[in-house]
């Protein structure tokens, strides 16, 4: 029983720092006041960085970290070593903590991102320049190398998981488990596999590959499934 107990004590994890990039900001507000409260350091981008600093609360811009400004018109702000570094290192790991300290390299151990809206601007949109440039890269990117290393860092990948992170927070001051990393990494790889998609079937209008993409997010549970003791439920798009 001890060990089971010393490996859980093992697994959890302080969310110390903590990188903050997304589109839309309502909800965002109750976040970083708990956060701050918690003294977590806060790294940000662009329009989330003013809107942090707007509440009066410190937070470090992404550019300071890199040492380089966003360019390309926004296409290139978090992609870079010093980002990417704190987010993968393994802390565990005697190689990579020791390249993280040559380096001088953060460890990050939380992730938020709220995506550009692709198929909003699909829905709204018809100028496929303004359409390509709601391809979000950067944020696509820190959300796929977070949920992969859930074993050090948490990965919030929708604006609906908000309310969850503050209970979070708030009752366990910041220290997740593994099994809560866990699960938010497979619903970070939900958004992710769901935006690709939607890029593609954009694309696929035109290009017409024989293939099939789908994802449904939408379900009624019923009442049972095959056999009365089963689960089912069905979906559909809207």
């Amino acid at each position: 029983m001890s060990g089971d107990h010393n490996n859980q004590i093992m697994s959890d994890k302080k969310i110390n720092s903590a990188l903050i990039s997304v589109f839309y900001k309502e909800g965002l507000d109750d976040v970083v006041r708990m956060l701050h409260k918690l003294n977590v350091k806060i790294y940000s981008t662009g329009g989330t960085y003013s809107f942090i600093s707007d509440m009066g609360i410190h937070a470090e811009k992404v550019e300071e970290l890199t040492t380089y400004p966003s360019i390309l018109g926004g296409r290139v702000k978090t992609l870079h070593p010093s980002v990417f570094g704190g987010i993968l290192a393994r802390r565990g790991n005697p190689e990579d903590m020791k390249q993280v300290s040559e380096y001088r390299i953060p460890e990050i151990d939380l992730v938020i991102v709220d995506l550009y809206p692709f198929e909003e601007t699909v829905s709204n949109i018809n100028s496929e320049d303004e359409i390509i440039e709601k391809i979000d890269i950067g944020g696509i990117s820190l959300i796929r190398a977070a949920a992969k290393n859930y074993n050090d860092v948490l990965v919030i990948s929708d604006r609906d998981q908000y309310s969850g992170l503050i209970r979070l927070l708030q009752e366990k001051k910041g220290i997740t488990s593994l099994q809560e990393r866990k699960f938010h990494a497979a619903e970070a790889f939900k958004t992710s596999s769901g935006y690709d998609t939607a890029i593609f079937r954009y694309f696929n209008r035109e290009a017409g590959i024989p293939v099939f993409r789908e994802s449904i997010n939408t379900f009624c549970p019923l009442r049972y499934g095959e056999n009365p003791h089963q689960k089912g439920s069905i979906f559909w798009r809207c």
